[in-house]
C-alpha cells in the first residue's frame, strides 16, 4: 500500500509515520508514504497555492492549478483513490478504511485555509473529515487515514487476530480492560476477570461493551438495528 499526501507541511507526515507501528510498517516496505510539497507547485516566483474566493468572503482558498500540478506529478498506480480533506466531507470511520484497504494507492490532498476551488472536485474520489469539528490543516485527517487503513494492510500488525476484537468491527464498542496490580488505591479489578471462568467472562465482556456503547455511543446501536 502506497500513500501520496500532497501538503504545506510535508514534516508533520514524516514525523509522524517514523515512529511507532507505522513507523515499522514503512521500514520492513509494508507500507510506502511520500509526502508531495505543494509548495513547489505554488505559481510565480511567491509559489502561490491559494488566492482570494470569488464572490467575496474571509480568507483564502486553495487554487486548483497547483493541486492539479502537485496531482500529475505522482505516478499512478492501478487501484488508486483520491481523497481531499474538508470539513464537509464524509466523516471518516472503520468502514471507510476497509472499504479501501485494498487499493493499491490512495492519495490524499489535506485541506487548509478556508477550503478550495470546487473545481479540484473533478479530480478527487472521496471528501474526508474527522468529525464536526474545525481544524486548522487536513494533515491531521490525512494521518488518521494512513493509520487507520495501515494497520489492515497485512503484516502491519504482529498480532492481527486483534483486529477482530476491536472497538468498530462489531455493533458494541470495545469492552472495558484492565492489567496489573490488581488493586489501585480504592479501584479493584473486577472480580470476574480472575475467576478463570472463561464463559462467564465472556459473558460480562459484552454486557459492558454494550452499556459503554449506550453512554458513549448511541448511534451505533441505533445504526445497526
Amino acid at each position: 500500500m502506497k500513500f501520496d499526501i500532497i501538503t504545506l507541511f510535508p514534516e508533520i507526515i514524516n514525523s509522524y509515520c517514523s515512529v511507532g507501528i507505522i513507523g515499522r510498517a514503512c521500514r520492513e516496505e509494508k507500507i510506502v508514504v511520500d509526502p508531495v510539497d505543494l509548495r513547489h507547485f505554488g505559481l510565480g516566483k511567491h509559489k502561490q497555492v491559494d488566492d482570494l474566493s470569488y464572490g467575496g468572503g474571509v480568507g483564502l482558498v486553495f487554487m486548483v492549478e497547483p493541486i492539479f500540478n502537485a496531482l500529475n506529478s505522482i505516478k499512478r498506480e492501478t487501484k488508486s483513490k483520491v481523497l481531499i480533506t474538508s470539513a464537509s466531507g464524509r466523516k471518516w470511520d472503520h468502514k471507510f478504511a476497509k472499504k479501501l484497504k485494498d487499493e493499491e494507492q490512495i492519495i490524499i490532498i489535506c485541506g487548509r485555509y478556508e477550503g478550495y476551488d470546487e473545481r479540484i472536485n473533478n479530480f478527487v474520489d472521496h471528501e474526508v473529515c474527522l468529525g464536526d469539528f474545525i481544524l486548522t490543516g487536513g494533515e491531521l485527517c490525512a494521518l488518521s487515514v494512513i493509520d487507520s487503513v495501515s494497520r489492515l494492510v497485512p503484516g502491519v500488525l504482529k498480532k492481527e487476530e486483534t483486529l477482530n476484537e476491536e472497538s468498530f468491527n462489531g455493533t458494541f464498542l470495545e469492552y472495558p480492560q484492565y492489567t496489573r496490580p490488581q488493586e489501585f488505591g480504592s479501584w479493584k479489578v473486577p472480580d470476574i476477570l480472575l475467576s478463570g471462568n472463561h464463559a462467564e467472562i465472556k459473558k460480562w465482556r459484552e454486557e459492558q461493551a454494550k452499556l459503554k456503547t449506550i453512554k458513549n455511543r448511541p448511534d451505533l446501536i441505533d445504526r445497526n438495528n
